[in-house]
């Protein structure tokens, strides 16, 4: 048996930077991945569809050249095929990335499945199905998440497929029903779109993105119906036939039911965690519907025991995981650490135009019964924006009119996910709108919509008619 002091089972972006961070303070670390380094993020997530809408970006410019200018002679392709081996190589990339890390850092990296036999003890199993035994004083679990299925509609990896089949698939689809329209689903939505697919989304509640303010989620409606994307709110998915060639899609609306004939359904209503195998029962480790119960700083009611990322409760997003795997080393190791606000966790999505937002939707604060104040700049009045031929979208901010505190943000638009941050900061710091406001933003920037919405918040706009 081996000793480490910390065992981290999962390669994800919680539990590799938690390893990373845990070396620098001098802890003897191990890695426990049963599947590719970096996990969901780096392979099958976050990075390799960035790629691939970063390829649906760069068609599309070349498609409207002709507006900046720029003359392009002959056909313009889409290549399927090679988007998806670019999006493949910068996934393999920065998995090769986080090996190197581990190197330097001196943390053994374990391949095979992990399960919890006793409070110090992980049991691992090789592609072999040799066991081994390795022994720690702490133990941190971070296996994240998998694509959720619905019960009536089982992916079977061909004509009803998750994301990561969305990402490998043999050639275009020439038709597509996207389900749910969460940040996954609205990203392939796009993405097909953008390079020829005829693709209906369809969403069971009344706006898209529905975790978003409402004005940022009707923008991108727009812009997606503008675009020809087919959008179905208020609509459920109710039958898919697979039995023929095609599938064929029932679809209730409020109208009635509607029938669609397409090539290939793309389930992205959420996931769900992975807790199997890892013996939580048997060591009585709490969790309730799918979620490992912990403290502020990840401990498990099991002294020496941790989890963190999607398996934990708050938002499962990438750089919660991060953070979460930072704080949870540093405490064990006997920091001072700060828990994580999960008031103030910015959300992105990224489609064209991009969406983001942190803090309380316009609604929830006047659920809340905040007296509000509210600015709103749009990009059709941006110097930047219009240089750059994209004016969709706005910058909105929500401010406490008795304290003048900032109560969230939302954002659509060209590369909002880039600015989302400033209003993050301004929210840990306790800025108040005139803080903003005074702050000098370059010109002619994006970013300097967030000081116009927020000096419209407080009767000061200058730019907007």
């Amino acid at each position: 048996m081996m000793d480490f002091d910390i065992i981290i089972i999962g390669s994800g972006p919680g539990g590799y930077v938690a390893a990373i961070r845990a070396a620098q303070l001098g802890k003897k670390v191990a890695v426990v991945e049963k599947a590719e380094v970096g996990g969901i993020c780096l392979n099958w997530g976050c990075i390799p569809t960035k790629a691939l809408l970063k390829s649906a970006q760069v068609y599309n410019y070349m498609k409207h050249s002709i507006d900046y200018g720029v003359r392009v002679e002959g056909e313009i392709i889409a290549d399927f095929q090679a988007m998806v081996e670019r999006s493949r190589g910068v996934a393999s990339n920065m998995s090769k990335g986080v090996q190197f890390l581990f190197s330097k850092h001196g943390i053994q990296l374990i391949q095979g499945t992990a399960s919890i036999e006793a409070k110090s003890q992980v049991n691992v199993t090789n592609a072999e199905g040799e066991l081994s035994s390795f022994s720690a004083d702490h133990i941190i679990i971070a296996t994240g998440a998998r694509a959720r299925e619905l019960p009536n509609l089982k992916i079977d990896g061909e004509k009803i497929i998750g994301y990561r089949q969305a990402m490998t698939l043999d050639k275009k689809p020439d038709s597509m029903v996207v389900i749910g329209s969460g940040a996954i689903g609205s990203e392939f939505a796009y993405f097909y779109h953008s390079i020829g697919t005829e693709v209906t989304l369809v969403e069971y509640l009344p706006n898209i993105i529905p975790l978003e303010d409402e004005d940022a989620s009707k923008n991108l409606e727009r812009a997606f119906k503008k675009m020809k994307l087919k959008v179905m709110t208020s609509s459920a998915v109710t039958n898919v036939d697979t039995s023929g060639d095609k599938c064929i899609v029932t679809i209730e609306t409020k109208k009635g039911i509607v029938t669609k004939e397409v090539d290939v359904v793309l389930s992205a209503v959420g996931v769900q965690t992975n807790l199997e195998g890892l013996g939580l029962d048997k060591l009585q480790i709490a969790h309730d519907k799918g979620k490992v119960l912990v403290d502020d700083y990840y401990k498990t009611n099991i002294d020496g025991i941790y989890a963190i990322g999607d398996i934990v409760h708050g938002p499962a997003l990438a750089h919660v995981a991060s953070r979460e795997g930072i704080i949870c080393v540093e405490k064990i190791t006997g920091h001072k650490v700060e828990p994580i606000n999960y008031n103030n966790i910015p959300a992105c999505t990224y489609t064209n135009p991009e969406v983001a937002s942190v803090g309380l939707t316009e609604a929830q604060a006047l659920e809340r019964g905040f007296e509000l104040k509210i600015g709103k700049f749009p990009f059709k009045a941006s110097g930047k924006a219009t240089a750059g031929g994209n004016t969709e979208g706005f910058v909105k901010v929500i401010f406490d009119a008795k304290t003048d505190l900032c109560l969230g943000s939302s954002m659509v638009g060209d590369n909002v996910t880039e600015m989302i941050s400033e209003i993050v900061v301004a929210r840990r710091m306790n800025a108040k709108g005139m803080d903003i406001i005074n702050a000098v933003h370059p010109h002619p920037t994006m970013s300097e919509a967030v000081m116009e919405a927020v000096s419209a918040a407080y009767g000061e706009a200058i730019h907007i008619i």
